[in-house]
């Protein structure tokens, strides 16, 4: 090879190179400018959690309001949220719901909670397989049976002590009260009970009649008519379960004028605060379904982030209040 052709070789060589080093100074400055990011999209994929709320109860006024606090919530922290949910207790649908967020492997499950054997198996062996947090609101269920991390929603103990106070209030210390709730046992309704049977005992001349039904309305109407045959002289009725108290008090105002009797339940019922504003119900005690669900989205993303690690076992309660009926009628 003449030297007139290693000068042409070590020229282009040298040509190459300069161009290579040229493009790899290039390529490093735009990796290491300071104003460089992320592409937001990818960068909210990262972050984003994929919530789930379920009820039982869709389209109530009382679990609307859970479900808008908790998209409120929702879409002020960033993270996604949808709200499922089966029609008039429908447990079945209800519970293959919740198995669909526990295999769709959601980042964290809001649910009302149902004291099942169904429900705890779901969420103690189910859900804690995946890791998946459980919350539940406004219902709970027992922690050492289902797992779940915490409870947002009334103290449902203090808010049947406050009914039966009312009560007491209104009728005097004697009379017959009959207790009408779901012979399901709700972990929920269990814990109003106690709270009026806590306060009634303290007046012995207050009959307590308890009677069990389902939330059928055929079966409430027919239990309500076996009440009235047994106890005609009874002076008050506390639907424990407020998706009962609308077949009651029909039943009821086919025998008797509703007046005289002092009708007391809660408003978490798709019927508690109408039949309240037109005067058929005495009292009713007042949540916070709202708060519930802003707290609910609140904890689990915070137990998500790390934050607030463990949550409070024993729950987190909300505010709870009597509304009167004299309140929409002064």
């Amino acid at each position: 090879m003449n030297v007139f052709l290693k000068k042409v070789i070590f020229i282009i060589l040298a040509f190459i190179f300069i161009c290579l080093c040229y493009l790899t100074v290039v390529s490093a400055e735009k990796v290491l400018r300071t104003d460089w990011k992320i592409p937001s999209a990818l960068e909210q994929n990262k972050t984003q959690y994929r919530l789930v709320l379920i009820t039982q109860d869709m389209e109530t006024p009382f679990w609307d309001e859970v479900g808008n606090g908790a998209l409120v919530q929702a879409d002020k922290l960033s993270v996604s949220m949808e709200v499922w949910g089966s029609y008039g207790n429908n447990q079945e649908d209800f519970l293959k719901k919740v198995e669909l967020a526990i295999h769709s492997k959601v980042d964290g499950i809001i649910v009302q909670g149902l004291n099942t054997d169904e429900f705890k198996h779901l969420s103690k062996i189910k859900a804690s397989f995946y890791g998946i947090p459980i919350v539940t609101i406004a219902n709970d269920v027992p922690m050492d049976e289902s797992l779940r991390r915490t409870y947002v929603g009334s103290d449902q103990y203090a808010a049947g002590k406050m009914i039966a106070n009312e009560l007491v209030a209104d009728m005097g210390t004697s009379g017959k009260v009959v207790l009408m709730y779901d012979n399901r046992e709700e972990y929920y309704q269990v814990q109003r009970l106690h709270g009026i049977h806590d306060v009634l005992k303290e007046y012995p001349d207050i009959e307590m009649i308890d009677a069990e039904t389902t939330d059928m309305r055929d079966q409430v109407i027919a239990t309500t008519q076996e009440v009235l045959n047994q106890s005609p002289d009874a002076d008050a009725f506390i639907a424990v379960n407020a998706n009962i108290v609308g077949a009651m008090l029909q039943e009821i105002s086919k025998r008797f004028q509703i007046e005289p009797y002092y009708i007391y339940s809660f408003d978490d019922g798709p019927e508690s605060l109408s039949l309240l504003t037109q005067g058929k119900l005495d009292a009713i005690i007042k949540q916070s379904p709202e708060e519930m669900g802003k707290k609910g989205v609140q904890l689990i993303v915070e137990w998500l982030d790390d934050e607030t690690v463990p949550l409070e076992i024993n729950g987190y309660y909300t505010d709870i209040d009597i509304l009167r009926a004299l309140e929409f009628h002064e």
